[in-house]
């Protein structure tokens, strides 16, 4: 079962994307992480691994799996990560497309989806149910920092 929704973020699609596909970021906007430790050095790519240190203990293994950036001519990017922890396995999908006569926004386009092995599934279930609003909350966080810095500003709407 995949959750998905979208956030609009006045920022270009490569600024967003630049932002949330280095895994470096990610404790400046994600509210349950604390530091990551990263297991494969330099620019973010397909492949990068990492380790999220959570505030509640759970520490997932996490890689990116797709990424491609926007294009200069308005073409969409796409981002993917997988995180493994124990028998649970989680799935972030974000699609970067710039809205449509308006280039320095991009609607960021979210999947979200949770397995586990059979003996998580009480776990699996209650992560299905809390995971998108607390992913729609962090994106809107990240949303805020790329709307403080320089460029046009709008505020993050979730549709």
């Amino acid at each position: 079962m995949t959750a998905s929704f979208s956030v609009v973020i006045a920022a270009p699609p490569r600024h967003v994307f630049d932002y949330l596909s280095d895994p470096r970021h990610r404790p400046e906007w994600q509210s349950s992480l604390r530091a990551i430790h990263l297991v494969d050095g330099g620019s973010p790519r397909a492949g990068t691994r990492w380790v999220d240190r959570t505030a509640v203990g759970a520490n997932p293994r996490m890689e990116i799996v797709a990424m491609m950036p926007p294009g200069e001519a308005g073409e969409a990017g796409s981002w993917s990560e997988v995180g493994t922890w124990h028998g649970l396995s989680a799935r972030l999908t974000l699609g970067f497309e710039p809205v449509d006569g308006e280039p320095e926004v991009t609607m960021l386009r979210v999947a979200i989806d949770i397995d586990s092995t059979p003996c998580w599934l009480p776990v699996r279930a209650v992560l299905r149910a809390l995971a998108p609003a607390a992913v729609r909350s962090d994106l809107l966080r990240a949303a805020r920092i790329l709307e403080s810095r320089p460029g046009p500003h709008r505020r993050g709407d979730v549709v």
